[in-house]
């Protein structure tokens, strides 16, 4: 029986704030202004990412698709997360990132699990190789280049409160059912993943509301705990 495990990324695999603050962080800048205008309702998640896309490139007007993904190299994961995911496919599980961050750090992570299979692009595939596929789906956001330049309107596959409709369509193209899927989180907007779960861990949360929603709560940050509970609930 095989089982779906889906995580997010941002302060649950990667141990930072977000994976595009470590970006701003080494370019030295923010997007406060965005963040405070999407927190009033004044602006929705596509022009918020359009608008991060124009902060980095003003920024650095030489930035280009290498460049900025160089921005990404050494962001901190968390603590037991290659062990955490290693397990997981040993246990026969097929694993997944769904998150809001940068696609280039998931990537990398991705990266880390080759399957024996030649790189193809396909849905929740990986969008750079060294000749093998990964063995995770991914989906995130980011930017999208062309001839190494970055676009101007960035790559949006997840949004804030639609990660259940991504798990779902997952879990049709799999063939697994909702019984035989968990999500791990940490904020409002992996609550959707958990409805869409036999069982959610809220990890390192964020703040309480997905707390509510979740049915093991996890705040230490090492994601053995986290492969601990999935281990039993698989064993079930």
């Amino acid at each position: 029986m095989t089982h779906l495990v889906c995580f997010d990324m941002d302060r649950v695999l990667v141990d930072h704030l977000s994976t595009w603050q470590y970006v701003y962080d080494q370019m030295g800048i923010n997007n406060d202004e965005a963040f405070d205008l999407y927190n009033q309702g004044k602006l929705d998640e596509w022009d918020w990412l359009k608008l991060d896309i124009a902060l980095i490139k003003k920024a650095d007007p030489s930035l280009n698709d290498e460049s900025l993904r160089a921005h990404t190299i050494g962001t901190p994961l968390m603590k037991g997360m290659r062990n955490c995911i290693s397990s997981l496919i040993e246990n026969g599980c097929e694993v997944a990132i769904i998150s809001g961050g940068m696609q280039e750090t998931a990537r990398q992570i991705a990266s880390m699990f080759p399957s024996q299979k030649s790189w193809t692009r396909r849905w929740g595939g990986i969008d750079r190789h060294r000749g093998c596929d990964s063995k995770l789906h991914v989906f995130t956001n980011g930017w999208l280049s062309e001839d190494g330049q970055i676009g101007d309107y960035g790559r949006y596959q997840v949004q804030m409160n639609g990660k259940g409709s991504l798990v779902n369509i997952l879990q049709r193209r799999l063939g697994i059912s909702v019984a035989n899927t968990a999500s791990i989180g940490d904020s409002a907007g992996d609550i959707g993943m958990f409805e869409q779960s036999d069982l959610s861990i809220c990890f390192n949360p964020w703040d309480e509301k997905p707390v509510n929603h979740a049915d093991i709560t996890i705040r230490e940050k090492d994601l053995t705990l986290v492969l601990q509970n999935l281990l039993e609930w698989i064993k079930e």
